[in-house]
């Protein structure tokens, strides 16, 4: 864009330039042009003439020669006027054609501002766009986090005023620690909350994201295991669908039950052991099994066959380590995974548990950051381009896998 704004501004430099040259040539023969003294010059002459003629008759006799000498000379000044006439005459005609010139090389020289202004503000305005997109969401998260911290203040206010009545009450023996490890976890909650925040992407994206499972699930009750913000729960809500959200975190919890979402704050497995057998229809997870030991993951796979009813669906949607940027980019970036799941691994453990009809969905790659091909038929291309798609399902594999799984 800089380089096009440059071009445009020297373009129009010249012109102007072109412009100013052209407009001062055309004073200058405007300056030389006097056809009121032409013809003023021209009338004494035409004039002159008249009398002579009309005197004429009178002297003709007496004074021919001089008559002859006299209507010669006014033939001539008349003669000379008319070319003076006809000289200012082509001067302004000259003038005109200078005026029309001008005219059109300023048309040209408005056109090279208005591509310049355009160029200027259409990059001004993407700067202040490109600015404003970054402060407001920028702002969207600060605020987020704000309401967070005014939240968790009237939380810690409650658990210091407990914490003060317990002292009280027990001067002599040692202090619970209960309230305390309370209080130690929400900050921790909260501290977790705005990372997720800032880092796995506004709600309508991550809504946007899950979208692709509503279709899974069409009738019973259905559970959200570690529902975060309760995007699924809303895009089941929205479908009719009963659906529970589980989470430990007591800021999600909250944030869930303020959109009058139902959500139960649980461990996940504790969770599941106390439902009943063959009382759900479907089990859901995002983004949490990541976070989870592989000794319960196990459980929780095995709990998660026996809550089901027959027919019922199970879906754990992951971050994919088959792809290097997602590894890099989004599964180091959180200091709280446990670990990363191959898909086949994942797939091993639902089938090996009871689930039939076990698949593996990839969502879509980040295609924005692949390698680029060449546009080819030549042969080394066409390697070249081979060799570039190898790259990219390596390096830029769908960020998210899910595996999905049916209870018979």
């Amino acid at each position: 864009m800089r380089r096009k704004i440059e071009s445009l501004t020297q373009k129009r430099q010249e012109l102007e330039k072109e412009f100013q040259q052209r407009l001062q040539k055309l004073k200058k023969t405007v300056a030389s042009i006097s056809p009121s003294e032409a013809y003023a010059n021209l009338n004494q002459q035409l004039s002159s003439l008249l009398e002579t003629s009309s005197s004429s008759k009178k002297i003709f006799k007496k004074k021919q020669s001089r008559k002859d000498f006299s209507l010669l000379a006014l033939l001539k000044n008349l003669v000379q006027a008319q070319e003076k006439i006809h000289e200012q005459n082509e001067k302004i005609i000259a003038a005109l054609s200078q005026i029309d010139d001008l005219f059109l090389r300023f048309q040209n020289l408005v056109d090279a501002k208005d591509q310049e202004w355009d160029a200027l503000s259409s990059n001004h305005v993407g700067l202040i766009f490109k600015s404003l997109e970054w402060r407001v969401e920028k702002l969207a998260v600060e605020t987020q986090d704000a309401k967070l911290l005014v939240k968790k203040l009237y939380f810690l206010r409650d658990k210091l005023d407990a914490l003060i009545q317990e002292l009280s009450a027990h001067e002599s023996k040692s202090l619970s620690t209960t309230t305390s490890h309370q209080i130690l976890n929400s900050l921790k909650d909260a501290a977790y909350v705005s990372f997720e925040n800032r880092f796995r992407g506004d709600e309508a994206q991550v809504k946007e994201e899950l979208s692709r499972y509503q279709g899974f699930f069409e009738r019973g009750k259905v559970v959200d295991l570690g529902c975060g913000r309760g995007e699924f729960l809303e895009i089941l809500q929205e479908k009719g669908i009963e659906a529970e959200g589980i989470d430990l975190n007591q800021e999600m919890v909250e944030y869930c039950r303020e959109k009058s979402l139902t959500c139960h704050q649980d461990d996940l497995l504790a969770w599941l052991v106390n439902q009943p057998d063959e009382s759900l229809a479907g089990i859901f997870s995002s983004q949490v099994i990541e976070h989870l030991p592989p000794s319960y993951l196990r459980q929780l796979i095995q709990q998660a066959y026996f809550k089901l009813a027959p027919g019922g669906k199970i879906i754990l949607e992951t971050i994919n380590p088959t792809s290097v940027f997602a590894l890099v980019q989004i599964y180091f970036l959180d200091f709280s995974h446990s670990q990363p799941i191959h898909p086949l691994a994942l797939q091993f453990l639902l089938e090996n548990h009871g689930f039939e009809e076990v698949r593996i969905l990839y969502g879509p790659p980040p295609q924005d950051e692949q390698l680029q091909t060449l546009p080819s038929p030549e042969n080394r291309a066409e390697i070249f381009n081979s060799n570039i798609d190898k790259l990219n399902k390596l390096l830029f594999a769908p960020l998210n896998y899910a595996v999905t799984g049916v209870k018979s």
